[in-house]
């Protein structure tokens, strides 16, 4: 199949520093986790970004262009998904295949969907963290066996039953246990996920992450690891209100039942939020281009 005439082409040592500087990028952040992992250790708040969300650091490392350029001289991704070959004046290249874009549209029509309806809403920022104690409230089952809780069970319990749950996301409010599930100020359904995602939570920030690996190769590297970078971020401030004691691991707590612990809690959150607003409309953009082709 011959390049599509309005592809860009990248020749073979153009895409190769590119993808050489992208694995450093990655390298940087997340080696300590591998070597950790190598030695059989485990991590309760990094590791969540990878078992959770089930990317692997070798697929992140992987670097991609995007639909619409062609990489010269790159059998290597020969085997990649979503790649087809094609001619390159003498020779060929590897590119997004058109088919797979096809494959992939009603993924791409959902994360449009949801991306659009989340950024015309106001960010909500009096959630406090609580959906991480609203999982282990009532249980001795806790989530992170190897870290205790750090106000104990009682002392947790005390803190969700003090405070209004407002959760708005699905994939925390699932986790509640059941008897936190009546105490959130709405129930959530997968049903109503569009109607409900707001800019303001952690987890929906996250989330940009997820859904740029879901439409790997569809959209390039810097954004997947943008959105990665930001996903970090947002984990650690997460576990950080949570209920966990972590200062093993050298996270101080921000302690939600306090109301200066609150104040810090909302201005990481807006800080989140604010960076999670530029990475929504790249993604946003990104996927109404490839909706449009």
């Amino acid at each position: 199949m011959n390049v599509r005439t309005d592809s860009t082409v990248l020749s073979g040592p153009a895409w190769r520093g590119r993808a050489a500087a992208h694995r450093e990028r990655v390298d940087a952040l997340v080696g300590p986790y591998l070597e950790r992992r190598a030695a059989g250790s485990k991590h309760p708040v990094v590791d969540f970004l990878f078992t959770y969300y089930g990317h692997k650091p070798a697929q992140l490392k992987r670097w991609h262009p995007g639909y619409g350029v062609v990489l010269a001289d790159a059998g290597d991704y020969a085997g990649f998904r979503g790649y087809h070959q094609v001619s390159v004046g003498d020779s060929t290249g590897w590119t997004a295949d058109p088919e797979f874009l096809e494959k992939r549209r009603d993924t791409v029509e959902f994360v449009a969907r949801l991306l659009a309806a989340t950024t015309t809403r106001p960010a909500q920022l009096s959630c406090f963290g609580l959906h991480e104690w609203a999982m282990v409230y009532r249980t001795d089952d806790v989530r992170h066996q190897q870290v205790p809780l750090r106000l104990g069970t009682t002392g947790t319990d005390a803190v969700v039953e003090s405070m209004q749950l407002r959760c708005t996301h699905f994939d925390a409010f699932r986790f509640f246990t059941p008897e936190a599930v009546p105490l959130n100020i709405e129930p959530l359904t997968r049903e109503l996920q569009v109607d409900r995602e707001q800019p303001g939570c952690l987890h929906a920030n996250m989330d940009i992450y997820k859904w740029g690996f879901k439409l790997t190769p569809l959209i390039g590297s810097d954004l997947l690891f943008d959105a990665f970078e930001l996903a970090c971020a947002a984990r650690e401030l997460d576990m950080k209100a949570s209920p966990y004691d972590l200062r093993d691991f050298g996270y101080d707590p921000i302690r939600i039942e306090t109301p200066s612990g609150r104040a810090e809690y909302v201005r990481g959150q807006a800080e989140i939020a604010e960076r999670a607003a530029t990475l929504r409309t790249r993604l946003l953009d990104t996927c109404r281009e490839l909706l449009a082709l």
